[in-house]
């Protein structure tokens, strides 16, 4: 009997080239069941699945009650913040995803925004459009070298964006109370409460991943210790920041800038706050992406879904105790 494997992100007429050709064997039937958005509409789709291909859409407790063959959700990417762990280990479903994706991408993303922001280069880009030519005032603006990096989270991509900071000639200070002291001391990076980097930051690159300790997690408190000439990254996720209270800094001058590539909604509405703030540059989450990245990904996405198809297990389980419960 063929295995069923059911992308619930794209539609029909979609490429998926490096996937058709990977699943493209006789005892594997690929499908593409549209964008699903509702955890309805994913129940219907995997619902005589083996395997489903997954990008943000929601994979809940009723999802997995519906799908009684579904042995993996798969996720393009690192988090997996919309898939309900504990319900598909219940269920005895395998969630993969990729750990290492995307790291070198994502911390010159942070990098790109960075330099955005500090070097003011939307409003340079937007004056000289204009005809105007040097009659304004980049004030302030710091240096960048000498400056302090502060990265909250200090997990693979801020360890890669540590580097380039130090690479600058930047000071690097972190908050991550997860992190082990020896990653702190081998990447040559001080470790300091989120207190102490909100207040000494001149850049803060946020890298939280998302879950119930970290939604809404940097708000007024965390903005109102940041330096007025300070810069907020965010590439990490859109909800650990409370955004009402990130407009309300910008708005009021709290701080100088942001320069974000997620936000709590997506897609960002076009007639949001933000979206009207020159000290701001916003791209559609798109930091993980290049072409050599995309394709690696398609293929090893499609490796692991052959590979559960077969019997066997994907390259990372995020929930690893289902391993002790898989559905046979």
């Amino acid at each position: 009997m063929k295995k069923i494997a059911v992308h619930t992100a794209a539609g029909p007429d979609a490429a998926m080239t490096e996937e058709r050709e990977g699943l493209d064997v006789p005892d594997v039937e690929f499908r593409l069941a549209g964008k699903c958005r509702t955890p309805e509409a994913v129940a219907e789709a995997v619902r005589d699945a083996d395997v489903a291909l997954c990008g943000s859409e929601p994979y809940t407790d009723e999802v997995f009650a519906a799908a009684p063959k579904l042995k993996m959700v798969i996720r393009y990417g690192v988090g997996v913040d919309t898939v309900d762990l504990d319900a598909a280990t219940r269920h005895g479903v395998m969630v993969g995803h990729f750990p290492d994706f995307c790291i070198e991408e994502v911390a010159n993303h942070a990098l790109t925004h960075m330099l955005a922001g500090a070097k003011k280069l939307v409003i340079q880009d937007r004056a000289v459009r204009d005809g105007k030519w040097r009659g304004f005032s980049l004030a302030p603006m710091g240096s960048i070298h000498g400056e302090t990096l502060g990265l909250v989270a200090f997990g693979n991509i801020a360890r890669a964006m540590a580097l380039r900071g130090q690479a600058l000639d930047m000071s690097v200070i972190a908050h991550d109370p997860y992190a082990d002291a020896d990653a702190f001391r081998e990447a040559d990076v001080e470790s300091v409460t989120l207190e102490q980097l909100a207040s000494r930051s001149d850049y803060v690159s946020c890298h939280l991943p998302l879950n119930d300790a970290t939604r809404a997690m940097l708000d007024a408190t965390f903005f109102g210790h940041m330096k007025p000439t300070a810069y907020f990254i965010n590439t990490g996720r859109g909800p650990v920041v409370n955004e009402a209270d990130l407009v309300e800094a910008l708005r009021d001058g709290q701080i100088a800038g942001a320069g974000l590539d997620v936000f709590e909604t997506e897609p960002i509405d076009a007639d949001h706050p933000l979206c009207a703030m020159d000290n701001v540059t916003l791209t559609a989450h798109t930091a993980a992406y290049s072409d050599a990245t995309r394709v690696s990904l398609s293929r090893r996405l499609a490796r692991d879904v052959l590979a559960v198809c077969r019997g066997g297990t994907p390259e990372f389980v995020a929930n690893a105790a289902v391993l002790d419960r898989r559905r046979t």
